[in-house]
């Protein structure tokens, strides 16, 4: 049984190889991070979240496994269909969802009680049918009506919605977007006006929610997280979360193998989720670090190479599209564990402690190595015509 699946893993190698690379560095990560934390609240048992965590990797995997088996063409018929419900559960979530942190992001399953951000579907939605519109626009892709109606409109309504209770990953679906579109061959001058109405859009969610929203909602939040970074208080509580970061990092150096020594995690809020990073350094030390951001870096890469490989625009577009947007979160996370951005929450994908997020990536990955495995499949096919069309010749030639 293990054997036929092994056989039947197709795609990019080197993707599967990242994936598993960054799966294995995440179980580390999360183990050391949450030890602590597990034995305080499960009563002693130090494993509970490593056995969770694992769990919903290897769901991951399996679900990353199923879909790169599905022909990817098979996703432009539901894109459209995925970008419709993304509306209404959005809103959903935003007057009913659960609220954590002030934030209504997540919507709970009835029945097994599990929650997933909204956002998360979100983003697949709109990535898929945005890619869909731009292979089947190209040629109306200069008409400004056709962009501004299929195109323009679902970015600026999906991103908007979003942005109410999570600023940072409508900031990165806007930006991954607009890399599509780029390579999608819309026009600068479109693209241009997309990030003008994108702006405009920011200024008056942000008005509508200082004036109209009970405490401003979550502007105060986004505008104390933007002061703490440009004015660091070390003795301020609102960078208390930095400082231990800080610390953390301080404690990596340059070089260090210790795997499951992290000490800081037990003062560092979200040491196994927003700030892995600064953990992984703790414990790897800065060539650690470099080296996971050289395996995102790696991945960034090989979606190049398919982009140029792919014979289909909607295959390279979608692929690229959700590829860029999980690197984009990556190199954020990243910044923000060094302090080079302010705080935004935002997790590091394949590696920070999850639940269903960890499943829409997989799902996402999934369909990037089906594109590849179409690619792949396409070039084998090639190589096998034009070997028969020689030996054809070759027969020819002697009778």
């Amino acid at each position: 049984m293990l054997g036929r699946i092994i056989n039947n893993i197709k795609g990019d190698k080197y993707v599967w190889y990242i994936v598993t690379a960054l799966s294995a560095i995440s179980l580390l990560l999360v183990y050391s991070s949450t030890r602590s934390l597990a034995y305080k609240n499960m009563h002693g048992n130090t494993e509970y979240y490593l056995l969770r965590h694992g769990f919903m990797l290897a769901v991951g995997l399996f679900i990353t496994y199923v879909v790169h088996q599905i022909d990817h063409r098979y996703f432009s018929r539901i894109a459209q269909m995925m970008l419709i419900l993304s509306v209404p559960l959005l809103l959903y979530t935003k007057f009913f969802g659960v609220r954590i942190n002030d934030a209504s992001r997540w919507v709970r399953i009835p029945v097994v009680g599990l929650t997933f951000q909204s956002s998360d579907f979100a983003k697949l939605a709109l990535i898929m049918y945005t890619s869909r519109m731009l292979s089947k626009k190209q040629g109306v892709i200069k008409d400004i009506k056709e962009v501004t109606i299929h195109i323009m409109a679902p970015i600026l309504l999906i991103c908007g919605l979003i942005m109410f209770d999570n600023f940072s990953s409508a900031g990165i679906l806007f930006a991954t977007c607009i890399v599509v579109l780029f390579i999608g061959r819309v026009s600068t001058k479109f693209i241009l006006a997309i990030m003008g109405s994108g702006l405009v859009m920011v200024s008056l969610i942000i008005a509508f929610s200082w004036f109209f929203i009970k405490d401003h909602g979550r502007a105060d939040v986004w505008l104390g997280r933007v002061t703490s970074w440009q004015n660091p208080d070390i003795n301020s509580d609102d960078f208390y979360q930095q400082k231990q970061a800080y610390i953390a990092i301080a404690k990596g150096g340059l070089f260090r193998l210790a795997p499951g020594k992290s000490t800081q995690c037990n003062f560092l809020p979200d040491a196994f989720s927003d700030f892995i990073y600064a953990t992984l350094i703790e414990e790897y030390g800065l060539f650690g670090g470099a080296f996971v951001l050289f395996l995102y870096l790696f991945f960034m890469w090989r979606l190049i190479v398919l982009v140029k490989n792919s014979p289909r625009a909607f295959g390279a577009l979608m692929a690229v599209g959700l590829g860029t947007s999980m690197v984009l979160q990556a190199v954020i996370h990243m910044g923000v564990n060094v302090h080079l951005l302010p705080n935004t929450g935002i997790t590091l994908p394949l590696i920070s402690w999850g639940g269903t997020s960890i499943w829409f990536n997989a799902f996402a990955i999934g369909i990037i190595l089906s594109v590849s495995r179409s690619v792949e499949e396409r070039i084998v096919t090639s190589k096998s015509t034009t070997k028969k069309d020689k030996l054809k010749v070759v027969e020819e030639i002697h009778g």
